[in-house]
């Protein structure tokens, strides 16, 4: 039996991640990546079972460093606006650190094994956010709406920034960097948005 390389290991994972973002899930292949990774198909059973191992070991680390960074400073029990602020510049952070990571991210948010990624998601980060928007809801903070609701006006406007900062474009074409001003701005827009009446 072969012995593990974690030098390669990193690399075939690496790879792995750069060629789903780039063909998504149904274009990728463990005979693919064996022959990007210049490794025989052999060495990457070495390190995982099958494909859906090697994608679900790739979301367990992603997710985990997006957990984390997220979390960063975060506390339930914090106000909405200052909770909500947190996750944003945390959640800016991740992205902006980590882009290959994201876009990986995403590809498994929109592929058919959201739901095993979804099962994933660590109690502790469930239970925080489930805890701020309960806490928020009570004290008046934020209105009551479905999660979906909650989760596209609270996150997809940051998403969307950051994605026009990673490509440098708005939606004209004109040039696009996120400033503190620009984040600053639409988050007191998503707060006035999630508000109370």
């Amino acid at each position: 039996m072969r012995m593990r390389d974690e030098h390669k290991e990193r690399s075939i994972r690496e790879k792995a991640v750069q060629m789903i973002v780039k063909e998504g899930i149904e274009g990728f292949s463990m005979q693919k990546l064996a022959k990007a990774a210049k490794v025989s198909p052999g060495t990457l059973y070495i390190y995982f079972k099958d494909k859906e191992d090697l994608i679900l070991q790739l979301c367990r680390e992603a997710g985990d460093k997006m957990m984390d960074i997220t979390l960063k400073d975060f506390d339930p029990s914090m106000s909405f606006a200052e909770g909500l602020k947190v996750q944003w510049i945390n959640r800016a952070k991740y992205c902006l650190k980590y882009p290959e990571q994201m876009h990986f991210l995403e590809q498994i948010r929109h592929s058919p094994m959201q739901d095993k990624l979804m099962d994933m998601m660590g109690e502790k980060f469930k239970n925080a956010m489930d805890v701020f928007v309960k806490n928020a809801i009570k004290r008046k903070e934020l209105v009551n709406v479905p999660l979906e609701v909650y989760w596209s006006v609270a996150f997809a406007p940051l998403y969307n920034l950051v994605k026009f900062h990673m490509t440098g474009k708005s939606i004209g074409g004109n040039k696009f960097v996120l400033s503190d001003k620009i984040m600053k701005s639409t988050f007191e827009l998503v707060l006035k948005a999630l508000k109370p009446e």
